[in-house]
């Protein structure tokens, strides 16, 4: 059976959807399955055996454009027996029907009846966003409850000899923290400052760990060198050289592989906290308006920290300076510091 997944467009739906992939291989064996997402997904793809072939979705998210799913869809013909469609909008159900493949299985939204002809509409269900992918693998009349509902851990598969070679891309930069244990942070989150632990809180456990004897990576994309320098500058000019501002400065890849490298990980709800856990890194994931009951690090190495109760909450920018949101403002990095020191000493 050839099986093709429209993928999600975020770093930690991609990390999820691996527990999908893990369960197709055990419901259905034999299968090949090929994933259509975004190219930046491709690094992701390719640590996750399961996947046979990343095919590259050129249409942006949000962007409906019929004709190229047209084309696509069509340059799909004969190949699959069927199609999962991990997004819940109506465009991304598209391509499968042009491609006209004989199975279409997803979840229901945004009137995709006429679209998906294996439609589930139960998700409320299943209040994980893991669990629905992960329902999904299975055939309609064989679902598990939720209760009962196994889920594969996301993992990624990385060689030491890759480690090796992304760490001597910044053999110079790395020099003063050769001899110590790294820690990463991933002080980014996508949806802006309200879910990031402030900066000053970054700074303030970054300054505890180099006196313990660690170095610290920042790890995050190019919009988030602003934010992993301004924890770097709060800290006293001694320890700044022990504390490596990497946002911007690596690809996906190469972020996977210092992740690997670390001992130990701090991060904001984000891609990166996802990819921190399919690495099974000692994790403090730092939680605000987010909900840590809906996408929560699937390892059982990390240590969710919130100091608010209840669900999603919808906010984009929070009330305090810097856009903070207060729940993470009163997350105290001391706190952060037990936590974590208490995993690393059961490694």
């Amino acid at each position: 059976m050839n099986i093709l997944i429209i993928g999600p467009s975020w770093v930690g739906d991609m990390m999820m959807s691996h527990s999908l992939y893990q369960t197709l291989k055990e419901q259905y064996p034999n299968c090949h399955i090929d994933v259509l997402a975004p190219n930046w997904c491709k690094p992701l793809l390719a640590r996750m055996p399961e996947v046979r072939n990343a095919l590259t979705m050129p249409i942006g998210h949000g962007a409906f454009n019929l004709t190229e799913r047209y084309r696509i869809g069509k340059s799909l013909r004969n190949q699959y027996d069927m199609a999962i469609v991990l997004p819940n909008s109506l465009k991304s159900a598209f391509i499968p029907l042009f491609a006209k493949i004989p199975l279409r299985r997803g979840w229901k939204g945004e009137s995709r009846y006429f679209f998906l002809n294996d439609l589930r509409n139960n998700k409320k269900d299943y209040p994980m966003m893991v669990q629905r992918y992960v329902a999904l693998g299975y055939e309609k009349a064989a679902i598990p409850t939720a209760e009962k509902l196994a889920i594969p851990t996301p993992y990624l598969q990385v060689e030491q000899s890759a480690v090796e070679k992304t760490k001597e891309k910044f053999t110079a930069l790395f020099a003063p923290i050769e001899n110590r244990p790294a820690i990463g942070f991933c002080p980014g989150a996508e949806f802006g400052p309200a879910k990031r632990w402030p900066h000053y809180h970054y700074a303030k456990l970054a300054a505890m760990l180099i006196e313990a004897g660690y170095g610290i990576y920042l790890l995050g994309s190019q919009k988030d060198q602003e934010a992993g320098e301004q924890i770097r500058t709060t800290l006293d000019n001694s320890q700044q050289v022990y504390c490596l501002n990497l946002c911007g400065k690596t690809n996906l890849n190469e972020a996977v592989d210092l992740i690997a490298d670390c001992v130990g990980v701090v991060s904001n709800d984000s891609g990166l906290m996802h990819i921190a856990a399919a690495l099974n890194k000692p994790l403090i994931a730092c939680y605000g308006p987010t909900s840590p009951q809906y996408t929560p690090p699937l390892s059982d190495k990390a240590v969710v920290l919130r100091t608010i109760e209840g669900g999603l909450i919808k906010i984009r920018k929070g009330e305090a300076d810097g856009g903070y949101h207060q729940s993470l403002i009163d997350l105290a990095p001391e706190k952060v510091f037990a936590k974590l020191t208490a995993l690393l000493e059961n490694l």
